[in-house]
């Protein structure tokens, strides 16, 4: 069969190997495509991989040899996983594989904001230090985090991850989502929506995007939050209202806010939050540490290598 990756760049610029994936079939590996070549490249293959790139009913009805689709991240937004299910083509997403990554990220996001750890070492090798009359200084006001309350929004794998790491720092932890379970209690205490904006000191992103979730956080939800709470996003961009956020941030409603994702991406030169106050944006790369994408790696070989032995496995349009 042959294999065509759609945009691989991602996963692997360079520092992995689609070795394990080429022993499954003839393999054709871009690193991008634009969508007027969607077709073309796929026009003649059996199976094809993609991250970003968007597969729509246009282009399974101009592909009719497609028997598998394989995405390279765990939201699958960007296939019309119906019009392929009426084709009997699955799906298979990669769950899990940088939980561990994101969390980590999303607490190193709320510690720069703590801290502005980058803006002070810049201040020293800028000779500030050196040159100020006291033994230190700093720039910002430095918030310890002990003390304080969390909210996660969306409390699967990741933000049970990041549960852990807040409650490490002494923070008390409070979830909303869809679903509670036994583990999520020993982690956090339930609560509403309402009630977790005007609780938490910070607030951060870990729910899917669905029509609900879609900018759930906007001028109305940071109006329930505390004045000076902080926002961290590292979920997706279209959860948050842009130009609503850079309003609490210039208004100082909000202390600050990091985000590693945006609405449209790459970020567009006249995104509000480019000139937000105290807003800290990140090129989509919490999930990227080469661990992470080695796990996405093999979870791809995987989920094909099922599929290829009739025992499909990670399919999301069954």
């Amino acid at each position: 069969m042959k294999i065509v990756v759609l945009d691989g760049y991602t996963l692997n610029p360079g520092d992995l190997s689609w070795e394990e994936l080429g022993k499954l079939g003839g393999l054709a590996v871009y690193d991008g495509t634009p969508a007027d070549k969607v077709v073309e490249r796929i026009g003649d293959a059996e199976i094809v991989i993609t991250n970003k790139t968007p597969i729509t009913r246009e282009i399974l009805e101009a592909a009719p040899g497609i028997k598998y689709i394989g995405i390279l991240a765990t939201g699958y937004n960007v296939v019309d996983t119906e019009a392929a299910k009426k084709k009997g083509i699955p799906v298979t997403n990669a769950p899990a594989y940088s939980t561990m990554s994101v969390a980590q990220f999303a607490i190193g996001l709320l510690l720069e904001i703590c801290l502005n750890v980058g803006h002070h070492s810049n201040a020293v090798y800028s000779g500030r230090w050196t040159a100020h009359h006291a033994f230190c200084f700093w720039d910002y006001p430095l918030i310890e985090l002990a003390g304080k309350t969390m909210g996660i929004i969306g409390f699967g794998n990741i933000g049970r991850a990041v549960a852990k790491i807040a409650s490490a720092l002494g923070m008390e932890v409070l979830a909303h989502s869809r679903t509670e379970t036994d583990e999520g209690r020993k982690l956090a205490k339930y609560v509403t929506l309402n009630e977790l904006l005007a609780k938490s000191d910070v607030v951060s992103l870990h729910c899917p995007l669905t029509p609900e979730t879609k900018e759930i956080i906007g001028k109305d939800s940071i109006a329930k939050m505390k004045d000076g709470a902080i926002l961290i996003n590292t979920s997706r961009g279209q959860l948050v209202n842009e130009a609503d956020l850079a309003d609490a941030l210039n208004s100082g409603k909000l202390t600050g806010a990091a985000t590693d994702v945006a609405s449209v991406e790459p970020i567009p030169a006249d995104s509000p939050l480019l000139k937000a106050k105290n807003c800290f944006i990140t090129p989509h790369i919490a999930w990227a540490p080469k661990e992470s994408r080695c796990r996405l790696m093999d979870i791809a070989v995987s989920n094909l290598a099922g599929f290829l032995s009739g025992k499909p496995v990670n399919v999301v349009n069954e």
